[in-house]
């Protein structure tokens, strides 16, 4: 029954988007990124699905789908620019003896954000539920905006692509996808993983060099 559930939200899904068009998968991709953690995955699958079918433009897709998360994640950032930093400073200053919080704390955080921001902001955008925060620290330690939307575009597009494919693939199988999407997300995981590795591996080689 929950199969069959999934294949009509699919269909029904499926048949908005074709509707909405572009421009749908745009401002859904934008809610997912700021207000309301919106699964990329309910809208850029299906999408794929219409690829499919040649109804969409892979190219386009994953354009608007990167433009979306950018506009939605500079929301964020900014706002926890301009104005969540003195939120955070207030509740520190109130309540970080119980929280175990205090300023200090948040020094190293901003220190660890203004050294790494850049490869946080990357892989924070490729694992589900850290892609939809990530833009708040990142705001809150004043990161460069130019840096913040290069990178957040980068993750963005391999996330997206990644779904669209999906998608493209698999769309007439939803039940499958929905009983292996843990799995499915492995090759992201081992990107991750890949990157990871490799930028630890040049922040080695540059401390020897320092000393």
């Amino acid at each position: 029954m929950f199969g069959s559930f999934l294949i009509d939200l699919f269909n029904s899904l499926s048949s908005i988007i074709n509707d909405v068009g572009y421009l749908g998968i745009f401002i859904g991709m934008i809610i997912e990124s700021t207000i309301f953690p919106l699964p990329s995955e309910i809208m850029l699958i299906p999408a794929g699905a219409l690829v499919a079918r040649g109804e969409m433009s892979f190219l386009i897709v994953l354009l608007v789908a990167v433009g979306g998360t950018i506009l939605g994640a500079l929301i964020n950032f900014l706002f926890a620019m301009f104005f969540g930093r003195e939120i955070v400073n207030m509740l520190v200053k109130k309540y970080g003896r119980f929280l175990f919080i205090t300023a200090a704390r948040l020094k190293k955080a901003d220190d660890f954000f203004n050294n790494h921001g850049e490869i946080t902001t990357f892989i924070g955008r490729l694992i589900p539920v850290a892609r939809h925060i990530i833009s708040l620290p990142a705001g809150f330690s004043r990161m460069n905006i130019l840096r913040f939307v290069i990178y957040t575009a980068l993750g963005a597009a391999v996330w997206s692509a990644f779904l669209i494919y999906l998608g493209y693939v698999f769309g007439n199988r939803l039940e499958w996808i929905n009983s292996q999407l843990g799995w499915l997300y492995i090759p992201i995981m081992v990107i991750v993983l890949v990157i990871l590795v490799i930028y630890l591996l040049i922040q080695k080689k540059k401390s020897k060099k320092k000393k």
